[in-house]
């Protein structure tokens, strides 16, 4: 009797486990940020990653009279463009990317940079992007 009791407890603690690692594993929500720089003006971005929707939306906090024309990411520091962030630059969106693509910028968002082009400069304002959410 004790023998199947023990059986039973890890059995239910099994299980309890995977349903959690199920449960975050479907919900995985990254944040990332880079501090933007440049001709003078400073800036931020911060992007919420959501893996299980494929979303990826941002938010930034830049000077509104830059005349600011996009906003990609790309990678490392060249100019080679990963995705772009909206057709246009908006202050603020979402759109669906490609899983690989969301996957790579959570495992290792050193290797990319925020680019924000102006209609004077593009990349006028530039960041690399890390972890976490940027205050």
């Amino acid at each position: 009797m004790k023998w199947r009791l023990t059986t039973v407890a890890a059995a239910a603690g099994a299980a309890l486990a995977l349903a959690a690692t199920g449960a975050s594993a479907t919900a995985m929500t990254a944040a990332l940020s880079a501090h933007l720089s440049g001709m003078g003006d400073k800036g931020t971005v911060n992007l919420k990653v959501t893996e299980s929707t494929g979303k990826l939306c941002w938010t930034f906090d830049i000077p509104t009279l830059m005349g600011t024309t996009r906003a990609t990411i790309n990678t490392g520091t060249s100019s080679t463009v990963l995705l772009e962030l909206g057709m246009d630059y908006t202050k603020s969106g979402c759109e669906k990317e490609s899983a690989m693509t969301l996957e790579h910028l959570v495992a290792k968002p050193s290797a990319y940079s925020v680019w924000v082009d102006t209609k004077a400069h593009p990349g006028e304002l530039r960041g690399a992007l890390a972890a976490g959410a940027s205050m």
